[in-house]
């Protein structure tokens, strides 16, 4: 971090009324953010520093959680804002992470995941805001080109019209749904962003966390996000209970549809995250996002034995290189520090 950066956030904290806070870091995630617990006389409290230049931008953060606290779910209280400097003094929702909670008490996964379902079921209640971007098919086939772009060249297959033939794979399953804005869609909904808040009531129950990137889309992607878990194991019993509890609080649903579109969904997501993935290990020199990719890769398979997907399915097994050890490692060799 820069001595002007240190200046911004000593300023800001200062104004905010934490200046003599004590400051740790927090684990951070895949982007330009950075996350920094404070405590001082006040209490706890987090601190977002979102760089501007480094093409960060805090509006949409506080946009949705503004929109989401609106509808009484457990979005992080913004205490303090300096958007012009990309900081935000948040409200600490804590260390019970679903992740960690889940480590530490198995025995508790029904009941965790049981109220992050009914959550998505309740989210569907609220249109989402007009400002909400859509969830288009551009942005579909954007995110699943990721694939064709990132993990063929990581695994050696380098077919200029692999990119094009995944996509018309990629618009036939997914463009039955591409006009979908049921629900607010947040995206990266998983064991990693969910804060267990036992002590509150029904839905805010379910911390929320990284969250800016909503878009108004369908609502069998979150479900998706949550039960495809790239860094968390959810057994096939998990998944089944969960899909029936959901579909059991949607009755406005038809099952075999929503199945249908949460296979697509998944499929789309899928390629895209094992996309990010390579991405991360080749462009940014995280490798050890690679060692995830066998997860996403069961998740990808596993969407692919729905009948719509049959056609994506042959493709995928005739072009890409199964994810084993010794392709991760090579790639991993590639990896710059």
């Amino acid at each position: 971090m820069s001595a002007v950066r240190d200046e911004q956030i000593t300023g800001f904290l200062s104004r905010a009324g934490w200046a003599d806070a004590n400051i740790r870091p927090l684990a951070g995630d895949a982007s330009n953010r950075r996350y920094l617990r404070l405590d001082g006389p006040a209490g706890r409290a987090v601190l977002m520093d979102a760089p501007p230049d480094t093409g960060e931008d805090t509006a949409p953060f506080i946009n949705v959680t503004r929109w989401l606290r609106d509808q009484q779910y457990s979005a992080p209280a913004i205490r303090a804002a300096d958007i012009p400097a990309g900081l935000l003094l948040l409200e600490d929702l804590g260390d019970a992470l679903y992740a960690v909670e889940l480590r530490d008490k198995p025995e508790e996964e029904q009941r965790l995941y049981a109220a992050a379902v009914d959550l998505l079921a309740n989210l569907a209640q609220s249109p989402p805001p007009p400002w909400a971007p859509p969830y288009d098919q551009a942005t579909l086939d954007r995110e699943a080109a990721l694939f064709a772009e990132w993990w063929l060249p990581a695994a050696g297959v380098n077919d200029p019209k692999a990119r094009d033939n995944l996509l018309s794979h990629v618009y036939t399953i997914t463009s039955p749904l591409a006009d979908c804005r049921d629900v607010m869609v947040l995206r990266d909904y998983h064991a990693e962003n969910l804060v267990w808040l036992p002590d509150r009531d029904l839905h805010e129950r379910v911390g929320l966390l990284d969250y800016q990137d909503a878009l108004a889309g369908h609502p069998a992607y979150d479900l998706v996000s949550l039960l495809e878990d790239a860094r968390r194991d959810t057994s096939d019993a998990l998944q089944k209970n969960m899909l029936e509890r959901y579909l059991s609080a949607r009755r406005d649903l038809d099952p075999d549809a929503f199945m249908a579109a949460y296979a697509a969904l998944g499929a789309q997501r899928n390629l895209k995250i094992i996309g990010i993935f390579a991405r991360l290990a080749l462009r940014d020199g995280k490798a050890r996002y690679l060692d995830l990719i066998p997860r996403v890769w069961a998740h990808l398979l596993c969407d692919l034995e729905h009948p719509n997907l049959s056609a994506l399915r042959t493709w995928i097994l005739s072009v890409a290189p199964t994810p084993d050890t010794a392709l991760l490692q090579a790639i991993a060799g590639r990896s710059s520090p």
